[in-house]
């Protein structure tokens, strides 16, 4: 009686164990199932997105006769691609890297598209932006006299075209300081700087950074995409929906970032967590929707870098090494001990 009640027991067991392995395989193909969707509803809704923002393009030639309206279209235009930008920084984790990559391509695309038809139907205008913190550096943010280069290489490579945005240029040896908070700014431009220290405070939708040398950027909530080219012997502190970093050298990047950060022909650049701190920052984190920490500033793409191992092309950056937080609260920046 009792070997038959052992046998009885044993038997339950294993039955209930083949359950539990049916229960976990099932689950497991519910999952799979499940992210396939996903993949395939994001880029159904990018394909939609971006067949919208074809047709206003192709809007634009009869608008012509109407600057003002025309204006308010290419704004249109702008936001739409930001929003398609966003798509694309927000489900990275969920598609392939082939997909990601010829979605920044079609999004680079699209922006040269709107930048060409920008300059020929709208005559470009001087704009200003005072710049309240120090009288040094009030003429600092001017526009671009005319649309940067941008030369043809592979296909992975960002767009740094900015129409009209405000931003810092041409300085060297400088302290940048922008107050954005409560303005409009959209596009922000930090170019050619050589030896200078930039403070972004407040919230922008966009970054455009392109031939930095030994300089300090430090940036509040950025809620589209940071774009970088060039720069050696950097320090850049900042969260973002999306980070992209093409010809880096020898720099450490402190990050917030929702999606994954790409990398391209970079080399000797350092990963370290957000460290940024000033007066509302985590009122502006939070309505850029940066204020949860997602960890991802360790999960970098190297574009350039195939193969399974680890690139050589960037590391994280050592405790010991890190700086402490960053406040930039004040006129004179106090670096606090985590």
């Amino acid at each position: 009686m009792e070997d038959d009640a052992d046998k009885d027991k044993q038997q339950k067991k294993h039955l209930a164990m083949l359950e539990r392995l049916s229960k976990r395989s099932q689950t497991r193909s519910d999952n799979a199932d499940s992210s396939s969707e996903s993949t395939s509803s994001i880029l159904s809704r990018f394909s939609h997105l971006k067949s919208s923002i074809h047709s206003q393009l192709a809007q634009s030639q009869t608008l012509s006769s109407d600057p003002s309206h025309l204006k308010n279209h290419f704004n249109n235009i702008s936001a739409s691609i930001s929003d398609l930008e966003k798509l694309v920084a927000e489900n990275s984790y969920l598609l392939p890297s082939y997909d990601v990559r010829t979605s920044l391509k079609t999004i680079s695309d699209l922006k040269h598209a709107l930048d060409d038809l920008h300059s020929k139907l709208i005559p470009k205008k001087k704009f200003s932006f005072k710049n309240k913190s120090t009288k040094k550096d009030k003429d600092s943010l001017v526009p671009e006299t005319k649309p940067p280069h941008v030369s043809n290489l592979d296909s992975c490579k960002p767009s740094f075209a900015a129409r009209e945005s405000p931003g810092f240029r041409n300085k060297t040896g400088e302290v940048l300081v922008a107050e954005v908070r409560g303005s409009e700014v959209g596009e922000f431009t930090v170019s050619d700087l050589d030896s200078c220290e930039v403070r972004i405070i407040g919230c922008v939708r966009a970054i455009f950074v392109h031939r930095l040398r030994n300089c300090r950027v430090y940036v509040g909530p950025v809620t589209g995409s940071v774009l970088i080219e060039e720069a050696e012997g950097c320090v850049f502190v900042m969260a973002s929906h999306q980070i992209r970093i093409h010809g880096a050298r020898r720099s450490d990047f402190y990050l917030r970032v929702r999606s994954r950060p790409i990398i391209e022909d970079s080399g000797g650049v350092r990963f370290a967590p957000y460290c940024l701190s000033y007066r509302g920052i985590e009122e502006d984190l939070c309505g850029a929707g940066l204020d949860a920490e997602t960890g991802n500033w360790s999960n970098v793409d190297d574009f350039k870098w195939l193969r399974a191992l680890q690139s050589p092309n960037w590391s994280i950056l050592p405790e010991n090494e890190r700086v402490g937080i960053v406040d930039i609260s004040d006129s004179k920046i106090r670096n606090e001990e985590i």
